[in-house]
């Protein structure tokens, strides 16, 4: 059980460390870190459900509509929703990078769980590629979701553009990396390498620029 533990913990506490370690966020705002990784992590089960009743009902039936609605839309919306209503419009959410270190904590609370019960289905021996792949995806998809909240906190003319950008840029993220999963065979290790590549890259500019 502690392998277990440490296996699903650990890759998210070390990339919420990195992180959170990137900007100076304020001690007041640390309660609201721990509420928010809660929340996504409370959160994995109502979008389980939701899954699992899409896919026994039989509502997506092309890898397309499966990657991008019945996973990504339904996952990022909720995080996004979650953060929008209870993180955006507090107090502590006084800067840009706030928003980032927000949609971090959340989708890394979601990632844990997650991860948790695929490594009790699947075993310990995928514990790696979850930690290389799924997890750290989940951040980085965090990290845009978050850093777009963060300008339309702050911006008074793009306001509406930079929160619709925080929820379907997650999305057409989250979407292309399933599509891969789902359709890809002989060169999916080489595709998902270049998209994760991409995704850090992207993600780690956000990081600055909200620096």
């Amino acid at each position: 059980m502690f392998s277990l533990i440490t296996a699903t913990t650990g890759p998210a506490m070390a990339l919420f460390c990195y992180f959170y370690l990137k900007n100076d966020v304020s001690h007041q705002a640390l309660l609201m870190i721990i509420k928010t990784f809660i929340i996504g992590a409370l959160l994995v089960f109502p979008v389980m459900v939701i899954q699992y009743a899409f896919e026994v009902e039989g509502v997506f039936t092309s890898e397309f509509t499966i990657a991008f609605f019945g996973y990504a839309f339904t996952e990022e919306f909720f995080k996004w929703f979650l953060l929008f209503f209870f993180a955006y419009k507090h107090a502590t959410f006084n800067k840009t990078y706030d928003g980032i270190i927000y949609g971090v904590s959340i989708s890394l609370g979601f990632a844990s769980v997650e991860n948790f019960f695929y490594l009790i289905a699947n075993g310990l021996e995928t514990a790696w590629l979850r930690a290389l792949f799924p997890v750290s995806s989940h951040a980085l998809f965090g990290v845009i979701m978050g850093y777009y909240l963060g300008k339309a906190k702050f911006s008074k003319k793009r306001r509406n553009r930079f929160v619709l950008l925080s929820l379907f840029l997650p999305i057409l993220l989250h979407g292309s990396y399933d599509l891969i999963l789902l359709t890809m065979d002989r060169y999916i290790h080489i595709t998902m390498l270049l998209f994760m590549i991409g995704l850090w890259t992207f993600s780690i500019h956000k990081v600055k620029v909200a620096n």
